[in-house]
């Protein structure tokens, strides 16, 4: 689904996202903001454990991190041996209080560990790249502990999702199980959304500034929704961004030398030959509107993919419809979209179940019904009537998914009104076409704004409303039957451009038939990458060449009778994305000076047929 930007998605947050363009930055941002913040238990912390403060953890350089230890006490009121839990977080170890204490009062020490340089911990914070052997070292040093029987496992999302994998990829000896929520993944959801950088990213760095959390400023949403439009009306090269809020980052100039895919990024997920040795089991968790969902699906994807049947058997996979924060504590909505009272379950009695399982011999966790348990939406917006669904393996759930081609009247597709065609023959001819113009500034000032909308953003129609010759809209044909809507959509575009280089946006609605939206998936692409993360392919003016949008990103609702989908294609001009002047350049580097409007042709001939994939059931 579309990818709330919340750093929950990139372990930044404890995440990051995905967004679309324009409107769906809004989404994107309130999801961001819960990411990035601690995300509070579903009930009070119970009072009965042991309490160790402050204490401190060498690493092999020496430099110590900082833990608080809750420990679970006996009728006596002595300590047992038990497995040991931990979570690395950079949010501070006091934001998950409440875990711990939870954790510890159902039988297991929990640690609640600052990443090297943040909070009480030594050392200097550089996101990402020091975990997978700090993680390995917190493994081992714990299992060495007299509170702890052997076994250690981790607990955690968003960054806490990354570093799990980060520590599994390590190997140590003592490490039982991982589980994985909301998993961001450097160089796919961080610190940018395939390639193409995000605002958000200054926002999460402030966020992380110091050794202190920073949690009132960076959830000051209109202070930063005023600066990144104020920067984006002037035309302020991304490299600036930092500076220009009033905070220059180390960390955010890092990774402007690092803008694509590459070895920095590597080093911190599992490579092939690793996956293939992680035998531990697994239980990954993410959500259709969670913006690390990227990130969680492709190490899910990646360990099944080169593990054996008996590891493959091991690793579990839940996908429920929350957003970033709710991989940890579930609701019933988000931003307007309504889940209903099915989706709220108890996701620290699931944990504890599988920890029981996997490290107590106690059995499966009854919600584990299958292999994949998934949440099917409902149709409507009422909530009702959704509810859990199972499956043996995710790459048959989502397979065969039917072919629909664009088509238009007359290459006429520039409007909500006076759109194009979503439709299963294949059209013999025909193209459509739509102007990017970097110095229009129009739809970031009328639809990102300043005004929050947050609360609706999954509903609302301002994006697709402001769609003129600028982008493009194609519609199916209204649905007979209520549908089953569950897989992973995917869009193939011919297109020619008479720049460089340009950003492409594809986004995905469900318009039902009271006229009410639904965002169902969105992904954006930066042109030159169209071949690869790792490298870039300028365009040659007039050549025509194939985009395609496949994130893998999974959807699961029940579509209305007499709905219509909806795709809106254009190219992101928003207060939240990166802009893109079309020069070829470097583009964090790129100003006003180096603008070029660009001409985007999208081709549906019978020998270049652009297409979409729709998991209609």
């Amino acid at each position: 689904m579309m990818k709330l930007r919340d750093f929950s998605r990139s372990p930044i947050i404890s995440g990051l996202s995905i967004l679309a363009a324009a409107h769906c930055t809004a989404f994107a941002t309130n999801v961001i903001a819960q990411t990035l913040t601690a995300t509070p238990s579903a009930s009070p912390a119970p009072t009965d454990y042991d309490l160790r403060w402050g204490v401190k953890i060498p690493m092999r350089d020496k430099v110590e991190l900082n833990a608080t230890l809750y420990l679970p006490k006996t009728p006596d009121g002595s300590s047992p041996k038990t497995p040991v839990i931990f979570t690395l977080t950079p949010y501070i170890s006091d934001s998950y209080h409440a875990r711990g204490a939870y954790f510890a009062s159902h039988g297991y020490a929990f640690a609640l560990v600052d990443v090297r340089g943040r909070g009480n911990s030594g050392g200097e914070f550089e996101p990402f790249a020091n975990d997978p052997r700090d993680g390995h070292d917190l493994v081992e040093w714990f299992a060495k502990q007299p509170f702890c029987d052997g076994k250690v496992a981790m607990w955690g999302g968003s960054y806490a999702g990354f570093d799990q994998w980060a520590t599994a990829k390590e190997f140590p000896p003592h490490l039982a199980t991982i589980v994985p929520a909301a998993a961001a993944h450097p160089g796919l959801d961080y610190p940018f959304s395939q390639n193409v950088g995000i605002s958000y990213d200054m926002q999460w760095y402030t966020f992380t500034s110091g050794r202190t959390g920073q949690q009132n400023l960076f959830g000051d949403q209109k202070f930063w929704r005023t600066k990144f439009l104020d920067a984006y009306k002037k035309h302020i090269p991304f490299k600036s961004l930092d500076s220009f809020v009033g905070n220059p980052s180390v960390n955010f100039q890092r990774i402007l030398k690092h803008p694509t895919l590459d070895a920095y990024y590597d080093a911190m997920v599992p490579t092939r030959e690793q996956f293939q040795k992680i035998t531990v089991p697994v239980l990954t968790i993410t959500a259709q509107y969670d913006g690390d969902e990227l990130g969680a699906l492709s190490y899910y994807r990646d360990h099944l993919a080169n593990s054996s049947p008996e590891v493959r058997a091991k690793h579990f996979l839940v996908i429920g419809p929350w957003d970033h924060a709710g991989t940890r504590t579930p609701t019933d909505e988000v931003a307007g979209v309504k889940f209903g009272p099915g989706a709220v379950i108890d996701l620290n009695d699931l944990h504890r179940q599988w920890y029981d399982w996997t490290m107590k011999s106690g059995p499966r966790p009854e919600f584990l019904k299958n292999q994949v348990a998934y949440y099917l939406l409902a149709a409507g917006n009422s909530g009702a009537n959704g509810e859990w669904k199972y499956a043996d393996n995710f790459e048959t759930l989502v397979a065969n998914p039917k072919i629909f081609y664009l088509d238009s009247k007359n290459g006429d597709a520039n409007g909500l009104f006076r759109s194009g065609s979503l439709v299963e023959k294949r059209p013999n001819d025909g193209s459509d076409t739509f102007t990017y113009d970097p110095l229009d500034t129009t739809r970031g000032e009328t639809v990102d704004g300043i005004d929050p909308k947050e609360k609706t953003a999954g509903i609302d129609q301002t994006y697709p409303l402001s769609i003129g010759n600028d982008g493009l809209v194609y519609h199916t044909d209204a649905l007979l039957n209520e549908t089953p809507f569950i897989g992973c959509p995917a869009v193939t575009l011919w297109v020619s451009i008479d720049t460089p280089d340009v950003d492409l946006s594809a986004n995905l609605y469900e318009i039902q038939p009271d006229g009410t939206s639904i965002l169902l998936w969105s992904d954006t692409r930066r042109l030159r990458y169209r071949d690869s993360l790792r490298e870039a392919k300028l365009v040659k003016p007039g050549e025509l060449v194939r985009c395609d949008f496949n994130p893998g990103l999974f959807v699961a609702r029940r579509l209305m009778k007499g709905s219509r989908l909806r795709l809106v294609v254009s190219s992101p001009n928003s207060t939240q994305w990166q802009k893109n002047y079309c020069s070829g350049g470097v583009v964090a580097e790129e100003t006003a000076k180096d603008a070029r409007s660009c001409h985007v042709q999208v081709y549906h001939d019978a020998t270049h047929p652009s297409t979409i994939q729709l998991p209609l059931r």
